[in-house]
């Protein structure tokens, strides 16, 4: 069988109050390829190539491992190639984008033909939460939720014009140890005033309007309970504000702070973007410079199948 590759996008969860839901796709990739083998080996190219392991136990071959074990003849292992240029444990969906990869390659090693929806299902599973998966496989703005059935998302097409600055950290931070973070319980006027946020986001998204994406950024969730973890957060975010960024926010658990950029069409929105982040001044030291991104509106694909 000839060598499958996929190309997964960066994703940003949260957005300020969608926390657990909302999910935005970027234009930043991982590339994963593999062909089948007898037993398991993995090359890592990229962004922590130093620090995967080389074996069965990536999480990509983890990943390709759930969808063998359903799969009628199955190979198995595979010969894994990673391109990885998301950055880990930054809040840009590196493991989303791992897990994503693994169950598509195996799908398509499998012939097994499950779609999307199935793909997004057990990916959830094996992440634990829906909403950096569901921008990864679906691309653009999604919103994810759990019922009686299991994980679904909803794919709404963000409005023409907008791009993303990122602005990462050299201290890197895991979900995991975020959420450590966070209260079992919040007062009911905090999850009110999401609800309200959340609603004027994701119409400021799908609008294109700056001062809904603005008035709706805003949380009191997550961000204010993971300052400890990140405690430039506000002074970023408020450096992004002022040089013209709309919706600064941290991007998933953080260290990465996000902020919008909104233009006539996609190709302005990216050079404003560009003109913004040059103007960024005075930014601490532990963070990196800034990168632009173009919001990814296709989602998971295969490159070659």
């Amino acid at each position: 069988m000839p060598v499958v590759t996929v190309r997964i996008p960066a994703t940003s969860a949260n957005l300020g109050p969608g926390f657990d839901a909302f999910g935005l796709a970027l234009g930043l990739y991982q590339t994963f390829s593999a062909e089948p083998a007898d037993s398991w080996s993995v090359h890592v190219h990229g962004e922590g190539a130093q620090r995967f392991p080389r074996d069965g136990r990536n999480q990509v071959a983890r990943a390709m491992a759930e969808v063998f074990a359903i799969a009628p003849d199955a190979p198995k292992a595979a010969r894994l190639t990673c391109d990885n240029q998301i950055p880990s444990s930054q809040g840009l969906g590196s493991s989303a984008a791992a897990i994503v990869g693994g169950v598509m390659l195996a799908d398509a090693l499998c012939d097994a033909r499950l779609g999307k929806d199935r793909l997004f299902e057990i990916a959830t599973r094996i992440e634990g939460h829906p909403d950096n998966v569901a921008a990864a496989i679906y691309g653009g703005f999604t919103i994810a939720w759990n019922d009686e059935s299991g994980p679904r998302s909803a794919r709404i097409e963000p409005a023409t014009g907008m791009a993303v600055i990122a602005v990462g950290s050299v201290n890197p931070l895991s979900t995991r140890s975020a959420r450590k973070t966070l209260p079992s319980e919040v007062p009911h006027s905090d999850a009110a005033f999401n609800v309200g946020r959340a609603g004027l986001l994701a119409a400021g998204i799908a609008l294109g309007r700056a001062d809904l994406i603005d008035a709706g950024s805003h949380d009191r969730l997550h961000e204010p309970y993971r300052r400890a973890d990140v405690p430039d957060v506000d002074e970023v975010a408020g450096a992004l504000r002022e040089v013209g960024a709309q919706g600064a926010a941290l991007s998933g658990s953080g260290s990465t702070v996000i902020g919008l950029v909104l233009d006539e069409d996609d190709d302005s929105a990216f050079r404003r973007g560009a003109d913004v982040a040059s103007r960024l001044a005075n930014l601490p030291d532990n963070r990196l410079p800034p990168r632009v991104l173009r919001i990814d509106r296709s989602g998971a694909s295969f490159i070659r199948r």
